[in-house]
């Protein structure tokens, strides 16, 4: 649930147990003030609006015109945001109210500067491609000149080490093609070249397509260009490399140019002689310096119009989502038959009705409205959503329960016990106060820096963690309390409290032994005496306390859960089910294990050697024969018999009477015996429950009985194995402990045992990530969630329906946080 008081001091006094008292209300509002009253009651997020025209599509609605409108308005602004974004501006805090704006002023303005905008980006992007694509000439012009120049000094060289005038003229003519031994100089014939540039990973590819596509009547040279690119056509950066080709014929060229444009290798005009490439490139130099002042220039220009936009982006962005979400409200609500009201209805809680009222008359009053609005409260069966109040204390458990399933109308709520049992059974599997101090400090840094980390954005575990701060506070406290009882500080014992209560008899006792020791003070006063760690009989003596422990905490809240089913079927005024559900499953599970949880508290009482194992098991299988050395008290065979004889027959009373009683109530209500005259009441709403029959509804009694069937059979056996559940307390806390130790002793102590300094450093590392990661992660992790499985499966089925819906008020708080 939402984080709402509701109507602040208006509110009554929270009903922990039962959702709010809900009703169905009417609105009946003049078309002048609609606007307006919804505005109020979005502020007042206590009205859960119903779609009076769910037969008409988003287009044939009232307000259609207006939220194309808002739409539209929403995408200049997503449009702003993205471009600031890009620019690196933030947008300032919202000063001013979006009330002392007008929508249509907003939206004058969002048009004048998105068509600003727009054309300032325009003009960036055809400078920048220009500028762009003057780079990459330049890099062209520098890189394949070279190709020439080095040709040309190499011919002249040549030239000068030759006899023959004519070969010394064909040299200079194609210097580059001198490498290539095998043309006959009979056949040589004026060739062409394409220079340009191509992307690096297809340079390769290109060579070999362009080789085979000519039949190898072309000469590629390439080279690196050693600084990245920014490609014009798609403004990304790219690796690539400058090359020439030479070729022989427009045949050839037609099908270079193609495999060009295949590439995305960009093409740039290029002359052979020196002096003009010299003044090609001086030409582009200045161009380039140019360009980049425009550009610069537009940039800022660019960069104060986004800080224009950002100084008032957080208020037209509310003012439009608000807009917007009142609109689509406003559809919600039906025309009368004049056309000069809208009438609306939806659900609240009871004690809004004053609130609500008091925004009607507002919004008559401030729409200058010459009629007021109408509020009545309307009679209805349906059933209302459900809507429990919370704070940021709460709200994270209820959060948990609501995962679950919604609780129904006014049904017992698990989350009041949940606050405490939830953070305890985790405890139980975690207990260690060392560990629990560090979650405790871990989380005390979020409560206490909660105002600025509520407003800053977090990834998705760390916002589950600041959403459960409080939560997991609740479980580190726990897991000092119960890490104090079982005397464990990263698995090291303490004699905190007082000394251990027992001394060794003589020098032989150590340590490893409980051999030898003797009482010589007071029972230790809490938790467990610290001698019992390390010693051979420490795992046996923990691992038979913590077991019994288990049974009783789950026979405990197994019973908390069947007595909320008593408290549901009061409320609900369902006699059947107190007799014929209840009480039959308290017998039945208190007749079997209530009873084994009273024999583990006796033999804790009394110290007896009894075998518990045997007694429950020849319980069942020889229940007249005598207990001998395993009773526990007088005539315990007697009572074993009696309970024995309870449990079997509350089976055929939870599993017979009910259905017969449905039908004979379901005949009755259709023979009109059970119909009685309309008692005038101020209450607004009746919810029926007749024990999942409805008076409208067809009676199968087939269906019924079955599915009395399958819920008694699922309790008789969810019983035993409910209770064997939660020995997974018993099992996760041994586990816990186990580990604990294990990196205490074989890491810690053994990196202490060598005597170097570098070997405890590492040693100290490891056993600090070993804690973090496997102890106050993975085992949190794991406590967590075993503990919210022994909520949901065994505490919460034993009442708890949860087939509700949650209370979804109009509110601009919601609006906001959900568009975010």
């Amino acid at each position: 649930m939402a984080e709402n008081g509701g109507g602040g001091g208006c509110c009554p006094p929270m009903d922990l147990m039962r959702s709010e008292p809900m009703q169905l209300v009417q609105l009946i509002v003049p078309m002048e003030s609609a606007h307006l009253t919804v505005s109020y009651l979005g502020d007042l997020g206590l009205v859960q609006f119903k779609d009076l025209n769910s037969e008409k599509s988003p287009f044939q609605r009232t307000y259609a015109a207006q939220i194309k409108r808002c739409g539209e308005m929403a995408r200049k602004i997503r449009f702003f945001k993205d471009q600031m974004s890009k620019a690196g501006v933030l947008p300032k805090e919202m000063l001013g109210k979006e009330n002392d704006i007008d929508l249509d002023d907003v939206e004058v303005k969002l048009g004048e500067l998105e068509a600003e905008l727009v054309e300032i980006n325009a003009n960036n992007d055809k400078l920048q491609r220009s500028y762009n694509e003057l780079m990459e000439y330049k890099l062209v012009l520098e890189k394949a000149g070279e190709f020439f120049s080095s040709a040309h000094r190499s011919a002249t060289a040549q030239q000068r080490e030759t006899e023959s005038p004519r070969a010394s003229e064909d040299l200079l003519e194609s210097p580059l093609l001198q490498e290539e031994k095998s043309i006959d100089a009979s056949k040589q014939v004026k060739l062409g070249f394409l220079t340009g540039l191509v992307p690096r990973e297809k340079s390769m590819v290109f060579e070999r397509i362009l080789f085979r596509a000519t039949r190898g009547n072309v000469y590629v040279r390439q080279t690196v260009v050693e600084e990245t690119v920014i490609d014009p056509n798609s403004g990304e950066k790219a690796e690539k490399n400058v090359f020439v080709v030479f070729y022989s014929g427009e045949r050839a060229k037609s099908k270079i140019l193609k495999i060009c444009e295949a590439f995305g290798a960009n093409r740039y005009p290029f002359s052979e002689d020196l002096r003009k490439q010299a003044q090609m490139i001086t030409e582009v130099s200045g161009r380039l310096t140019e360009l980049k002042t425009t550009i610069d220039a537009g940039l800022g220009h660019r960069n104060i119009l986004l800080q224009t936009i950002g100084d008032k982006f957080e208020l037209w962005s509310l003012k439009v989502r608000k807009e917007k979400a009142i609109y689509h409200t406003l559809n919600m609500l039906s025309l009368d038959v004049t056309k000069k009201c809208l009438v609306a209805e939806g659900w609240s809680p009871v004690f809004a009705s004053k609130e609500i009222q008091k925004a009607l008359e507002r919004a008559a009053v401030d729409s200058n409205s010459q009629v007021g609005s109408i509020f009545q409260i309307l009679r209805t069966k349906e059933l209302p959503p459900t809507y429990f109040r919370t704070n940021k204390f709460t709200s994270a458990i209820q959060e948990i329960v609501d995962a679950y399933g919604v609780a129904k109308y006014q049904e017992a709520n698990p989350g009041v016990f949940t606050i405490v049992t939830f953070p305890f059974l985790f405890a139980v599997m975690f207990g260690d106060w060392g560990h629990g101090i560090c979650l405790l400090l871990a989380t005390m840094y979020l409560i206490v820096r909660e105002k600025k980390l509520a407003s800053q954005k977090l990834g998705d575990i760390m916002e589950m963690a600041f959403g459960g701060r409080y939560v997991i506070m609740m479980m580190s406290l726990f897991s000092i309390y119960t890490g104090l009882i079982y005397n464990e500080f990263f698995s090291i014992p303490y004699p905190l409290f007082a000394p251990s209560a027992y001394d060794c008899r003589d020098a032989s006792c150590s340590e490893a032994t409980t051999i030898g020791l003797i009482k010589v003070r007071d029972t230790y006063p809490f938790g467990l005496d610290p001698v019992w760690h390390g010693t051979r009989s420490e795992l046996p003596f923990l691992n038979s306390l913590k077991m019994k422990m288990s049974i009783l905490l789950g026979v405990s809240q197994m019973n908390l859960g069947i007595i909320m089913s008593y408290f549901n079927a009061r409320f609900f005024k369902s006699s059947v089910n107190v007799w014929f559900q209840f009480i039959p499953q308290m017998i039945f599970l208190n007749s079997l294990f209530g009873y084994l949880s009273v024999l583990i508290i006796i033999k804790w009482c009394t110290g007896s050697q009894a075998d518990l194992y045997h007694v429950m098991i020849y319980m069942f299988l020889s229940p007249t024969d005598e207990l001998g050395e395993n009773q526990l008290f007088p005539h315990q065979k007697t009572v074993q018999l009696v309970l024995l004889f309870l449990a079997l027959v509350s089976v055929p009373c939870m599993l017979l009477p009910k259905p017969f009683i449905l039908k004979k109530q379901h005949e009755a209500r259709h023979q009109g015996q059970s119909y009685a005259p309309l008692e005038e009441t101020d209450e607004s709403l009746h919810v029926e429950t007749s024990g999942g029959s409805h008076g409208h509804e067809e009676f199968e009694f087939s269906e019924i009985f079955v599915h009395q069937l399958i819920h008694t059979i699922e309790f008789v056996l969810g019983a035993v194995s409910n209770t064997a559940s939660y020995l997974r307390l018993w099992a996760l806390s041994l586990a816990h402990s186990e580990l604990s130790s294990v990196f205490y002793e074989k890491v810690l102590l053994l990196a202490w045992g060598y005597n170097n300094w570098l070997i405890l450093i590492v040693g100290i590392i490891v056993f600090v990530f070993a804690t973090v990661g496997v102890l106050l992660v993975m085992e949190t992790l794991s406590a967590f969630l075993h503990a919210l499985r022994l909520h949901w499966v065994e505490f919460q089925n034993k009442f708890y329906e949860g087939d509700g819906y949650k209370f979804a008020p109009f509110s601009f708080i919601l609006t906001a946080s959900e568009d975010e």
